[in-house]
């Protein structure tokens, strides 16, 4: 298969994916009329994070730079269901930048490995396993995928992976007590951190999702 019929096919089906994912947020909205239907229980909080920078540097001012900032958080559970069955649990974290832009990431629970890292998991608790964006992002260093894990209570690691590298820790968060507003919406499509971009076939298959979550909020 030459490249070129190798991006259509892809094209195709992260089309095909994202429009399953839009009617699935549709029907879940439906059903559950919230204006949260994925991810409806959830704790929205301040946190600390602080960012040690790599080196060597990868190109990435995010991952490179040594920064403090305080950011807000948002711990949930996918489905929604009781706490003592396991469930996708989510980590949302918004950055906000000097010129008042935010950025948004989200975390959901997953494997490590260098195949799981890609793989949904279910956890009894919102840090009982590890955590990360599972797409990975376009950036000057290659693709990009970030992940975070407990080090202690309220306490987390960052790491990133480089082209399908090793990890590579480049900070910590850490969950404070604070209460934030409740009703803000994580949306990592339309709150892109500078330096870490969607890829167009990502943005295909999340969009429709996404768009479908707004609806629902509206």
């Amino acid at each position: 298969m030459g490249v070129s019929s190798l991006q259509r096919t892809t094209d195709a089906a992260t089309t095909a994916g994202g429009a399953v994912l839009g009617a699935a947020f549709r029907v879940a909205g439906a059903v559950r009329p919230t204006r949260k239907p994925l991810h409806p229980r959830g704790r929205v909080t301040t946190a600390r994070l602080v960012r040690r920078g790599l080196t060597p540097p990868v190109g990435v001012e995010f991952l490179d730079t040594a920064r403090v900032d305080e950011v807000l958080v948002r711990e949930s559970r996918s489905v929604g269901l009781p706490g003592p069955l396991p469930d996708i649990n989510g980590l949302a974290v918004r950055v906000t930048e000097p010129d008042g832009s935010v950025g948004d990431l989200l975390f959901a629970t997953s494997g490590w490995g260098r195949l799981t890292r890609y793989v949904l998991t279910a956890s009894r608790t919102t840090y009982g396993r590890p955590m990360t964006t599972l797409f990975p992002y376009r950036s000057s260093a290659g693709a990009v995928l970030l992940g975070v894990r407990s080090t202690g209570r309220g306490s987390l690691q960052l790491a990133c992976t480089v082209a399908g590298g090793p990890w590579r820790p480049f900070g910590e968060l850490t969950i404070g007590d604070a209460e934030g507003d409740p009703e803000v919406s994580f949306d990592p499509v339309l709150n892109q951190v500078p330096g870490l971009e969607q890829y167009a076939a990502i943005t295909r298959l999340r969009e429709p999702a996404y768009r479908g979550a707004r609806h629902s909020r509206d």
